[in-house]
């Protein structure tokens, strides 16, 4: 009797460049993920011009500056693990970690907009 024939991959075959380029991306990302969230956090600055005679919106200002910290770093691990879904069904996965990247640069834009639209301008 033969062996019976094992089934292909339903994912397609795993390209060797498409591995490399998606670690690349993804360490790529985690670095970004890190300088937008080290950058969110002087963020706060922005409240340096409150006071008794400035009035600022104290509660947007402070989800501006927790979403600009935290919003990159969580955009970074859902991509991280759609990524590694993605090649572990053999899927085409390098440009995973580009779309998080545009992600959480868009998230971080958002809470730094947060921030700047607490504080009046002078």
């Amino acid at each position: 009797m033969t062996a019976p024939a094992v089934p292909a991959r339903s994912g397609g075959t795993r390209r060797t460049w498409d591995l490399v380029l998606a670690i690349v991306l993804a360490v790529l990302l985690l670095a970004a993920a890190a300088v937008l969230g080290f950058a969110g956090a002087f963020l706060v600055m922005a409240s340096d011009s409150c006071g008794a005679s400035v009035t600022c919106s104290t509660g947007r200002l402070t989800v501006g500056v927790l979403v600009a910290m935290i919003g990159p770093a969580v955009v970074a691990v859902a991509t991280i693990v759609a990524l590694v879904v993605r090649i572990v069904r053999a899927r085409l996965a390098f440009w995973a970690p580009l779309v998080g990247l545009v992600v959480a640069v868009l998230v971080w834009a958002g809470g730094a907009a947060l921030v700047f639209g607490s504080v009046p301008s002078s």
